[in-house]
């Protein structure tokens, strides 16, 4: 077992720069997936649709065009998605896991497993830092109406500062 998890080492940093967070999850895109198991995107979505019943939707789903335009437009290393009519799948953390079941190679189960490692790091990262994303949010909140107040508060120095104006002389008749 040790000789397949040493048979492929990437950066961790290269794996974690592919996931994405879509509709609220944490994923891969299939051109991704494909590139760090070695194999072609075809021949992976090929072994997906022979196995469909291993990908329920929280496993797998496909992106929409609006989609599809989002992640071109913000991953530059997807720049060629932009000119495929296929619209591409993306996989969860467990979607990731299935694949490497139904690819069963050497290189696909290191890379699963260094791309499980990496799931379940972002995973604690984000539980470790939950409490202080809890005050932030507390924060924001309270700040959310003050930029008005704050606007009339420098509106009424902005009066009590301006120099006052030179009383007129007075029309009519005198007494």
């Amino acid at each position: 077992m040790r000789g397949r998890e040493n048979a492929v080492m990437l950066p961790d940093e290269s794996v974690m720069s592919k996931i994405l967070l879509i509709r609220g999850k944490r994923v891969m895109i299939d051109k991704d997936l494909a590139e760090l198991y070695g194999i072609p995107t075809k021949r992976l979505n090929e072994q997906v649709k022979r196995n469909l019943q291993r990908f329920p939707e929280d496993f797998m789903f496909q992106l929409t065009a609006g989609e599809k335009a989002e992640v071109v437009a913000i991953c530059d290393h997807l720049k060629r998605l932009r000119f495929s009519a296929a619209l591409p799948y993306v996989f969860t953390e467990h979607g990731a896991v299935m694949l490497a079941c139904i690819l069963n190679s050497d290189r696909a189960i290191a890379v699963n497993i260094q791309i499980v490692r990496i799931f379940t790091r972002m995973r604690e990262m984000v539980l470790t830092h939950k409490d202080i994303l809890l005050k932030l949010d507390q924060v924001e909140k309270r700040l959310a109406g003050h930029d008005e107040q704050i606007a009339l508060v420098f509106e009424y120095l902005k009066q009590l500062l301006a120099p006052p104006q030179e009383p007129r002389q007075k029309i009519g008749f005198l007494q």
